[in-house]
């Protein structure tokens, strides 16, 4: 979410060393933001630290090296959290030496808009682009702004790791997600895959996701009787995306393969769940299908689910994802298009 704000700030200070402030990953399927920025020219090195960390010690430390290495600026990128921490973020980087800061938001920030008409929530990338408005604009419209700047060689391994599938028509599924509150079943998505099977026998099938999803697109993949690939663990999540530069349709959960496939213009068919605000991390792009059922229980932020029983993504049914594909591929208007002529 926050790729248009890389471009920009290499846009306005491109002769800077441009080092990333970020923490450890919390979890094996969520990459650390150097295996997603890689070798774009947008970040030039890191300084980590540990999630969640307390330790005098170790921020102590990393006051240092802050101060050692003397930032002309510091552009904040964080979520959306609580006042007394950006005022404790503020603190910490005036006591690391830091003069100028951009992003940091003020008390008046800590909303995100609102829009009625279509009932959805701000964008995260549009909010952060909002916070750094004095550097110009981020204009997250243009998909030239959500670039990874994949290379020669990443879409060299993307290809090879297709083989047989490289050239032809290709979807793309990565039904497996780290939370339990996003999961939609393996069941649902070894039916729908089952069908769009049936219905686009030309087509072949990637799984992607991370090692330990390999069992759940297996299983997801079971009536896909055609070539399909199972790239689970296999690829770096910049080569999952040079894989899906070659995709007509990327099909998951909301995720990470998710927004690695809008970022290289794939359209995306997501079974959302309500966890999070309609809108705020929906894919970049204008022409995804997502499927969200605003229950009475949106905006939870429940990584676990077990009162409603993920009833926002049980009331998401095969068939509805089945049509939305459809509305994709091209299938709907072919069959409206008959109909019309037997009429």
């Amino acid at each position: 979410m926050a790729l248009p704000c890389f471009h920009l700030i290499a846009r306005v200070f491109p002769q800077a060393e441009r080092v990333l402030l970020t923490n450890f990953p919390v979890h094996a399927k969520a990459p650390a933001a150097a295996a997603v920025l890689g070798e774009s020219g947008l970040i030039h090195g890191y300084m980590r630290y540990t999630v969640g960390t307390r330790r005098i010690g170790e921020l102590l430390g990393l006051g240092w090296k802050i101060r050692r290495f003397g930032p002309d600026v510091v552009v904040y990128l964080m979520p959306l959290r609580p006042w007394k921490s950006v005022r404790r973020d503020r603190i910490f980087f005036r006591l690391a030496g830091v003069r100028r800061m951009v992003g940091m938001p003020g008390e008046q920030d800590m909303t995100r808009g609102f829009d009625a008409a279509k009932g959805l929530y701000e964008r995260e990338a549009l909010r952060l682009g909002r916070l750094l408005g004095e550097l110009g604009d981020v204009n997250a419209g243009d998909m030239a702004n959500w670039s990874l700047g994949l290379t020669a060689r990443e879409r060299a391994t993307a290809a090879a790791a297709l083989g047989a599938l490289s050239g032809r028509p290709l979807m793309v599924c990565g039904p497996a997600t780290k939370m339990q509150a996003k999961d939609w079943g393996q069941d649902n998505w070894r039916e729908l895959l089952a069908r769009l099977h049936a219905e686009y026998p030309e087509h072949g099938l990637a799984l992607v996701g991370a090692q330990e999803d390999a069992g759940v697109s297996e299983y997801a993949a079971q009536g896909w009787t055609g070539r399909k690939v199972n790239l689970c663990g296999r690829l770096a999540p910049r080569e999952t995306a040079a894989v899906l530069e070659h995709a007509e349709v990327f099909l998951g959960p909301d995720s990470g393969p998710m927004h690695l496939a809008a970022s290289v213009g794939v359209p995306c068919v997501i079974a959302f769940s309500a966890h999070a605000l309609p809108g705020v991390w929906y894919p970049a792009g204008a022409r995804h299908q997502i499927v969200y059922h605003q229950t009475e229980c949106f905006g939870c932020g429940l990584e676990t689910c077990i009162v409603m029983e993920k009833k926002c993504l049980r009331s998401v049914t095969v068939d509805e994802m089945e049509q939305a594909a459809g509305r994709i591929l091209g299938r709907a208007v072919k069959l409206s298009r008959a109909q019309g002529q037997e009429a």
